[in-house]
């Protein structure tokens, strides 16, 4: 019964709001609407997510509306008013700065860390002085901290050279030599001795002998000697492993001509990196890749092999260029390039055309 009573009470309601409409007061129904469902809205949401514009509007819709009238807003009249402030204050407040000093530039951080890795016994009052003669004005201790933040020792000790910076900085009065073995088809083992010009990365591989006595040794250090003339007098070191085959006569060679010989620390092999790196790439590239005979027949193979690998094979190291580069005049208007098979097809050389 009393449902019915207030369906017909409501039923009532409603028309007369249909009067009003007809009789213009559709927007008065329309507030009514909106009304009920802020209402409605009010019940489910506990908290009101907004974005920054609507705290601007609804904050300058509050300074419109009488005060009295506020309780129509789903939010209290203290964060209204705490919204307007913060709009008077970031409408006049100046842009705050950060605190602190102001960021290294990335160019003088690159640089730093470039000097420190080119230089490695510098510290960072060393580096900070070189930068300022470049007219980088940057304080000791920014360099220290940039140094400490990428890893590196902002006062390394001055121990001597590693075995890199002091080859990087001989190279070109080092010459570096090595054995290394092959066997022949009848399981001879057979000794290949060879020389590197670190500077220029060309290879001599002097002599191919199946007993590597001292005095053979000395005798193909003599004839390297020859073949270099002039070139020799421009060395200053001989780097060269602990190996028996090298006798003290081997070394009275060169320290006659005033090169210094060099041993590298035992089981070290990579304190003689170049030359242990050719004798990779010579078992990759040509005696892996064959069935040796003999002696003469290793010699003749790597005689070829040394001719392509100084004047035609091109090394990451020297820009992709040979050791001994042969000079062309590239005619883009005919250009043909031709191939020329080495040790029988095994490699293959291109050039262009004449």
């Amino acid at each position: 019964m009393s449902t019915s009573l207030l369906y017909l009470l409501l039923r009532q309601v409603l028309r007369m709001l249909s009067q009003l409409a007809h009789d213009d007061g559709a927007k008065d129904v329309e507030i009514l609407v909106l009304r009920h469902q802020v209402a409605v809205l009010s019940r489910q949401v506990t908290r009101l997510d907004l974005e920054p514009a609507d705290r601007v509007v609804l904050a300058v819709l509050s300074r419109l509306l009488p005060r009295p009238r506020w309780s129509v807003l789903f939010v209290t009249p203290a964060t209204l008013l705490r919204w307007h402030r913060e709009l008077v204050a970031r409408r006049w407040t100046n842009p705050h700065a950060r605190p602190g000093r102001p960021p290294v530039d990335k160019q003088v951080r690159d640089l730093v860390l470039r000097l420190a890795a080119e230089n490695p016994s510098w510290g960072h009052r060393r580096i900070q002085g070189e930068l300022v003669g470049l007219g980088y004005p940057v304080a000791a201790s920014t360099v220290w901290k940039i140094l400490n933040q990428a890893g590196v020792d902002p006062a390394p000790r001055r121990s001597g050279p590693t075995w890199k910076q002091f080859l990087t900085a001989q190279a070109h009065t080092i010459l570096a030599c090595d054995f290394f073995t092959v066997d022949t088809v009848f399981l001879k083992r057979i000794y290949v001795l060879f020389f590197v010009e670190i500077a220029t990365r060309q290879v001599h591989v002097v002599g191919v002998t199946a007993h590597a006595t001292g005095t053979w040794v000395m005798q193909q250090a003599r004839n390297l000697l020859m073949d270099l003339d002039q070139h020799a007098a421009g060395l200053r070191c001989l780097l060269r492993d602990r190996d028996t085959k090298f006798a003290a006569v081997f070394d009275t060679v060169f320290t006659a001509e005033g090169i210094d010989v060099i041993k590298t620390p035992p089981q070290a092999p990579r304190a003689n990196a170049f030359a242990e790196r050719w004798v990779g790439t010579v078992r990759r590239e040509c005696t892996d890749r064959m069935l040796i005979v003999g002696e003469r027949h290793l010699a003749a193979v790597l005689a070829e092999y040394t001719a392509h690998y100084n004047s035609h094979r091109p090394h990451r190291s020297l820009d992709q260029q040979p050791p001994n580069p042969a000079p062309h005049v590239v005619d883009l208007n005919g250009v043909r390039i031709q191939r020329r098979p080495i040790l029988g097809g095994l490699i293959n050389e291109y050039s262009q055309a004449a």
